[in-house]
């Protein structure tokens, strides 16, 4: 059972046991209530995907790449085309405030993962990209492919996603350098 270490269950949370039987402790990850998207939450995904880019990929693309990336999600006709393409789902925290957001459609395309900047490290992309995983099993697609930005690319990599290739994309203005990457996934 989930969460059980020795004969204590304590789902969800952290803690020591005191009977002295018990040889391991685990620490849990916090479980995000998943849902789909819908256009109701566009707001939320552009406030979401903006902060994300201006402040968590400023790690790894110059200030001037990632204001003209983050420019991309200004349109709300643009995230209305995105939504209707791809299924999208959110992760929520216990407030019911979107952690982050990914997509799958039904070739097998992930076409958006990011995670709030507060919430990098704690699970979110992980539960994430289960998810969109199982979508594309249901979907029957075999391979999974993405273009994955510099700073995502040593998390695609450690979930078993091989770089096809490097190549320069139009953000909005400027072009920036991402990975083609794929997982075989039957």
């Amino acid at each position: 059972m989930l969460g059980t270490v020795g004969q204590h269950s304590n789902i969800g949370r952290n803690f020591t046991c005191r009977c002295g039987s018990c040889k391991a402790i685990r620490w849990l990850k916090p479980r995000y209530k998943i849902r789909p998207l819908v256009e109701g939450d566009i707001s939320e995904m552009q406030q979401l995907f903006r902060s994300t880019v201006l402040n968590v990929n400023l790690r790894d693309y110059t200030n001037e790449e990632v204001m003209d990336w983050a420019s991309c999600g200004d349109d709300v006709a643009h995230w209305k085309d995105l939504l209707s393409q791809n299924c999208y789902i959110g992760a929520f925290d216990e407030r019911d405030r979107m952690a982050g957001f990914s997509s799958m459609n039904k070739k097998g395309y992930l076409h958006s993962m990011f995670v709030h900047k507060d919430m990098q490290g704690k699970g979110v992309a992980t539960q994430l990209l289960e998810e969109v995983e199982k979508m594309a099993v249901a979907y029957g697609v075999t391979e999974i492919t993405s273009e994955v930005s510099l700073t995502a690319r040593p998390f695609f990599e450690r979930k078993g996603y091989k770089v096809v290739k490097s190549q320069k994309c139009r953000a909005n203005k400027l072009m920036l350098t991402n990975f083609v990457m794929r997982k075989c996934i039957l």
